[in-house]
């Protein structure tokens, strides 16, 4: 089950703060294999400037998508098309494309790598230099690492390498699928910071899994649920069409406390109180609420009346993880 599609904002639908014309658009695209219908009649616009969430289970088509709009896979039906190329043209010189598993020589070193990157997008061998090192710089691989062979790598330096090949003929749509995921913290910060920067230079369509990142970087915010859209549109505009509201409450760290708070839950009734959930630690639960005063009201009563140890109350609405698992129907 999905939310309504009345409910959500419209694929291609702009707000005041969207160009006019869309630099991708997607129209009634289908993927089949065989008999396995991997995407359907997908329509879909990617607005230039503006940096894109791809969000979606594992199955449900972000792959397939983003192959097809890199230029990797043909649809089966439908159509893309690119901002001021002729219908048929090959927009693959406008694409910067990162995998989720990128592939190198490991016998190169990152700074030959990037320079060999550049000559095959058109650069000559004096510009695919100079700007191989200054994007090597860019994305925290120095002169040192980038002399090293990348067979020695770690995996968030194949990472950070494969984001400067990407980056190398300074593409006006950026794909990158799941960019952050082989990296720790310290590494997943700084490309955020990166990312952050690019989205003032170019159109990024940025799948991946960690919803967090998706809702602090991205404009927009395209959910795919067994090969089609279930919602689509601004994040800005999804997050007000889906604002209930939400009460976290928290207890102190400690088993005893755990027991209070699971034995509270596994009793709690109350008409202002829409569903909860324990969170990961479980000395922490979200509560959807249908009155937020009400359900304060009552919430207080009960942390008093029960004597729960309580760490901290917060009260806000719901986040884009929570709109992804109502849509996606998760427990």
């Amino acid at each position: 089950m999905s939310i309504a599609p009345k409910q959500a904002k419209p694929a291609d639908a702009r707000t005041s703060t969207e160009p006019q014309e869309a630099f991708v658009r997607f129209r009634g695209v289908s993927k089949s294999f065989g008999a396995l219908q991997s995407l359907r009649q997908i329509d879909l616009a990617l607005y230039e400037g503006r940096c894109a969430a791809l969000l979606g289970p594992n199955g449900a088509g972000k792959t397939t998508l983003i192959r097809i709009v890199t230029g990797l896979l043909a649809p089966t039906s439908g159509s893309v098309r690119f901002q001021g190329l002729a219908p048929g043209a090959d927009p693959r010189a406008l694409i910067g494309y990162l995998p989720q598993h990128p592939a190198f020589y490991g016998w190169m070193s990152g700074s030959e790598f990037v320079r060999y990157a550049g000559r095959l997008c058109g650069l000559s061998k004096r510009e695919a230099a100079a700007r191989g090192t200054e994007l090597l710089e860019r994305v925290g691989l120095g002169a040192a690492a980038g002399k090293r062979r990348i067979g020695g790598y770690s995996g968030g330096m194949k990472q950070r390498l494969g984001l400067a090949q990407a980056l190398m003929h300074r593409p006006k749509l950026l794909v990158l699928d799941e960019p952050v995921s082989a990296l720790d913290p310290v590494g997943r910060r700084d490309v955020m910071d990166l990312l952050r920067e690019l989205k003032q230079e170019t159109t990024i369509l940025f799948s991946t899994h960690v919803l967090h990142d998706a809702e602090e970087l991205c404009d927009d915010v395209i959910l795919l649920q067994e090969g089609g859209i279930s919602i689509s549109g601004a994040i800005g505009d999804i997050r007000g069409l889906h604002r209930t509201p939400a009460l976290t409450l928290e207890v102190e760290d400690n088993r005893p406390a755990r027991m209070q708070l699971g034995e509270w839950l596994s009793g709690l009734s109350h008409p202002s109180i829409a569903s909860a959930a324990l969170l990961p630690g479980e000395y922490a639960v979200k509560l959807q609420v249908r009155d937020a005063d009400e359900a304060r009201i009552y919430v207080l009563r009960q942390v008093l009346e029960r004597g729960l140890p309580l760490a901290k109350l917060e009260i806000g609405h719901a986040s884009l993880e929570d709109i992804f698992l109502k849509a996606v129907d998760a427990p």
